[in-house]
């Protein structure tokens, strides 16, 4: 699939699961960032359109409209026209009464899990982005983490080491902080869960281990190789977390 076909594809639908259109986006860190944006997008825009109206709003509207005086016979078009002004204004009115009482829109229900199915999805996001983010090293900043962190509370006082990736992903339903770090013992894979854990978790496959530790307002879990020790990264890691209050 060439880079046209694949960005057609997305905007079309961003959040299409087509074997082919996959592969494509794990081909190079442009297709991935174009993949991710497109669907915070997708996400950001249901979530303004779910606006309530209050009730009976459209009956009252149109109770004011036939409670006045007639206006004279009008020719086919004005009258066309008319309805679909009555229509766009109608529209006009529900979003600014939406705004104008502060109804806010309603989030979409995140999936909750507990600390060893996250510890499990972790590690099965790890090995089906093994290839992607093997060779890759945006050299990320502390400011650049510190920016994706602020939707979580919590900022990082200073790197654990080389940040080699960083981004958002979606974590079985949930929007997590996906980063890979570098440390003296190789790299290692961070994810912030935006849900909270009341004890630690571990878990392992074939070739990789987890471990999770419960954050303030989050879970932090840590992917590394089996002879690798995560304690010290995700103590590191956790201490350098500062919480909002």
């Amino acid at each position: 699939m060439d880079d046209l076909e694949f960005r057609r594809r997305l905007l079309a639908d961003p959040n299409d699961n087509d074997p082919e259109l996959i592969k494509t986006k794990n081909q190079s860190i442009t297709n991935r960032h174009f993949s991710n944006e497109l669907q915070q997008l997708d996400q950001q825009l249901k979530q303004a359109l779910q606006v309530d109206i209050p009730d009976n709003l459209a009956d009252r509207i149109l109770f004011h409209q036939s409670s006045q005086v007639h206006p004279p016979k009008q020719s086919h078009y004005k009258r066309y026209l008319s309805y679909g002004l009555a229509a766009s204004v109608m529209f006009f009115v529900g979003v600014m009464v939406g705004q104008q009482y502060g109804f806010s829109p309603q989030h979409p229900t995140q999936q909750v899990f507990t600390p060893i199915s996250m510890s499990s999805i972790a590690l099965q996001h790890v090995n089906a982005e093994a290839k992607f983010v093997e060779h890759t090293d945006e050299a990320v900043t502390l400011q650049q983490v510190n920016a994706k962190l602020k939707p979580f509370g919590t900022s990082m006082n200073q790197l654990p080491g080389h940040i080699y990736y960083l981004n958002y992903c979606g974590f079985e339903g949930n929007r997590a902080l996906h980063m890979v770090v570098g440390t003296d013992k190789g790299k290692m894979t961070v994810f912030i869960v935006p849900q909270t854990s009341t004890q630690m978790a571990t878990d392992s496959d074939h070739t990789n281990k987890s471990l999770l530790l419960p954050l303030q307002d989050a879970s932090l879990i840590v992917v590394g190789d089996k002879d690798q020790k995560l304690m010290p990264i995700a103590e590191k890691l956790k201490s350098e977390l500062y919480w909002q209050i």
